[in-house]
C-alpha cells in the first residue's frame, strides 16, 4: 500500500518564518563571522561527487553518487551553514561522540553557520542548555529547529486553512518514563476514544494523555494496534480516517548504546492501515524551508549533517540540499568496521579506529529503496552527498 504522508503544507513556503513562525531560540551571544576556508582538494573531480569502493576507488555498481570523506574540513568550504542533527551525529543522547565537541568548535572557527535540526518531539527550547552540559560551546549554535517546535507552531497559530480544519479534539500519544510532553496552550480537548477524535497526535509511544491529566501507559504495540483499529474502522464505516500528526518522524533513535522507538513507527503502522499521516519534521521539506528562512541562504548553500538515511538524507536531498551521512549513529553496528591492525569493534570505538563498510552501506541503501518508497524524498535521489564515519573536523 502507498503510503498517505502529508509533508507539503506548501502554502506556508511563500510566507516569511520570521513573522509567522518564530521558530527560533537563538543564542544569547552571536558567533563570530570568520572567513571561510578553501576546499581541500577532493578525491574525485572539483565539483562532482564521484561514488567510491572500499579502498577508495570508483565504484559502477554504487546505487548513487556519495563521497566518502574522513572528516568535515574536506567540504567545509564549499558551504556556509551546517544543520546538525544531534541524536546520533553530536550525541548518543547521554554522552558527546568522540571529536564532536571539537568539530563543532572547528566549523564555526572556519565561517560556518550552525544550526541544530532535529526530529525532536520536545520544543528548542532547552536544546542549548543539554548541548552545553555535554560540553559544547552553545556560542557556536545560531539557533535550533525541532519538529517538536514545528508542531508547537502549526498547532497553535492555525496558518492556513487545512490546520484551520483540523479541529481541537485530539487523541494524545506522549512519553512517560521519558518525561511527557504538555499540551498547554495548544488550546485543545483530550480525549480518550480514538471515534471522538479530530486528529491524533503522537509525541511519544509509552502512554495515551488522559482528558483529566494523567498518563496511562501502554506498549508500543498497543499503541500500533489502536491506531491501525481507527483506521480499519473508518474504512468499513465509509469515514475519512483522522489525520495523525507526528511531532518526531524518527522510527528509532539512538540511547546510549541502545536503540529507543520514536513515534515515526507509529506513522508507519497508521499508514499502513489507511491513515493519513502529517510529519512534522524530517524528511518533509517544510523544515529545510524554515532553515533556510532562519538563515536567509539559500539550499545550495547549506550542508545537513545526519544519521538516518529514511529522514536526515532523504529529506536533505527533496528539499535540495546536500547530506553528509554519519554512519556511525543508529546504522553503526551495520555500518563500521575496524581499519587494518584496529581491534575489535565497539560502540563507542574512537572515531579514528573505525572505517564505514561502502558495500553495506550500499546494499543498505537500496533496501531501504530510498527515493521511492520513503516519503519526502523527490522521487528518486538514492545516495548522500558525503558519507563519514563519525562527525570529526
Amino acid at each position: 500500500m502507498v503510503c498517505r504522508y502529508h509533508h507539503g503544507l506548501g502554502q506556508l513556503a511563500d510566507r516569511s518564518y520570521r513573522s509567522n513562525l518564530p521558530l527560533q531560540t537563538f543564542c544569547a551571544a552571536q558567533c563570530s563571522k570568520l572567513e571561510t576556508r578553501n576546499a581541500v582538494r577532493l578525491r574525485a573531480i572539483p565539483g562532482t561527487h564521484q561514488p567510491l569502493t572500499k579502498n577508495g576507488t570508483f565504484s559502477a555498481n554504487a546505487c548513487g553518487p556519495m563521497l566518502q570523506i574522513t572528516g568535515l574540513s574536506e567540504v567545509a568550504g564549499r558551504y556556509k551553514a551546517l544543520l546538525l542533527d544531534q541524536f546520533g551525529v553530536l550525541h548518543d543522547g547521554r554522552r558527546p561522540y568522540p571529536g564532536a565537541v571539537e568539530a563543532v568548535a572547528a566549523a564555526m572557527d572556519s565561517g560556518l553557520r550552525l544550526l541544530i535540526i532535529s526530529n525532536s518531539s520536545r520544543r528548542s527550547g532547552g536544546t542549548l542548555d543539554k548541548l552545553a552540559a555535554m560540553g559544547f560551546d552553545r556560542n557556536c549554535f545560531e539557533g535550533v529547529v525541532t519538529s517538536g517546535e514545528l508542531t508547537h507552531r502549526y498547532l497553535t497559530l492555525r496558518p492556513d486553512d487545512w490546520w484551520l480544519r483540523l479541529g481541537s479534539r485530539c487523541l494524545h500519544i506522549n512519553w512517560s518514563k521519558r518525561g511527557p510532553a504538555s499540551l498547554e496552550g495548544f488550546g485543545l480537548q483530550v480525549v480518550a476514544d480514538p471515534r471522538d477524535a479530530d486528529f491524533f497526535l503522537a509525541h511519544g509511544t509509552e502512554a495515551l494523555s488522559l482528558p483529566g491529566g494523567g498518563l496511562e501507559e501502554r506498549p508500543l504495540e498497543d499503541l500500533k494496534a489502536l491506531l491501525r483499529g481507527a483506521a480499519e474502522e473508518a474504512v468499513r464505516t465509509g469515514t475519512a480516517p483522522p489525520p495523525l500528526v507526528v511531532a518526531n518522524p524518527d522510527v528509532v533513535t539512538v540511547d546510549g548504546d541502545d536503540l529507543v522507538d520514536m513515534p515515526g513507527s507509529l506513522a508507519a503502522a497508521y499508514s499502513s492501515a489507511g491513515g493519513p499521516v502529517v510529519l512534522m519534521g524530517k524528511p518533509s521539506p517544510l523544515i529545510y524551508s524554515a532553515c533556510g528562512e532562519i538563515l536567509g541562504l539559500a539550499p545550495a548553500e547549506m550542508l545537513a549533517v545526519g544519521d538516518s538515511l529514511e529522514h536526515d538524507v532523504a529529506g536533505a536531498l527533496s528539499a535540495g540540499v546536500d547530506s553528509l551521512f554519519v554512519a556511525g549513529g543508529i546504522h553503526a553496528r551495520e555500518l563500521l568496521v575496524p581499519r587494518e591492525g584496529g581491534g575489535e569493534f565497539g560502540g563507542r570505538q574512537p572515531a579514528t579506529e573505525v572505517r564505514v563498510d561502502v558495500e553495506s552501506l550500499q546494499r543498505l541503501i537500496n533496501n531501504l529503496q530510498l527515493g521511492s518508497n520513503c516519503p519526502g524524498t523527490g522521487g528518486g535521489l538514492k545516495a548522500p552527498t558525503y558519507v563519514a564515519h563519525h562527525f570529526v573536523w
